[in-house]
């Protein structure tokens, strides 16, 4: 399994090597054992662009998915490979924590979670498959927030990893 998580924004200092043990604990807990996943911290700026330059939505958006691998649609099993990237907007995190009455770093979770749902081949385009996908990110979510302090996303290291 790989992960590389790539800090590109400057909104917020983020501990990059707590956010790869929830991520890896995220991956294990769904049993993924073949993985290879980018996720990049991005600023809105740069949301935008890719937003507008992939997606052709205009303005920022919370999370972007590319998926890589090659597998056919609908949900995988856990055992196929996972291969993508996920674009996690921190600008927008900040936004959906003061509306939600929830922290930053918990959005951060949630985003990297949706991505990963959208890989497994999760679709959120039709209420009803929406609802579906939300009561897992949050599912997961919880369990996430039980074994791993959130907010000591919010501190990096010295050596910012």
């Amino acid at each position: 399994m790989k992960v590389v998580i790539v800090n590109r924004q400057r909104t917020r200092k983020i501990n990059l090597r707590l956010l790869k043990k929830i991520t890896g604990g995220l991956l294990a807990g769904l049993e993924i054992e073949n993985a290879e996943l980018g996720v990049n911290l991005v600023a809105e700026t740069e949301m935008i662009l890719l937003n507008e330059a992939f997606l052709r939505h205009r303005g920022s958006t919370d999370v972007i998915t590319f998926d890589y691998s090659s597998a056919e649609r609908g949900v995988r099993s856990a055992e196929s490979r996972l291969h993508g990237e996920i674009f996690v907007c921190v600008d927008e995190a900040i936004r959906q924590a003061k509306k939600f009455g929830a922290t930053w770093q918990l959005e951060i979770v949630r985003y990297i979670i949706h991505g990963i749902l959208h890989l497994l081949g999760h679709d959120d385009s039709r209420p009803a498959a929406r609802r579906k996908m939300k009561r897992e990110e949050n599912r997961w979510l919880s369990r996430l927030s039980r074994r791993f302090s959130l907010a000591q996303l919010a501190r990096a290291t010295k050596l910012g990893a």
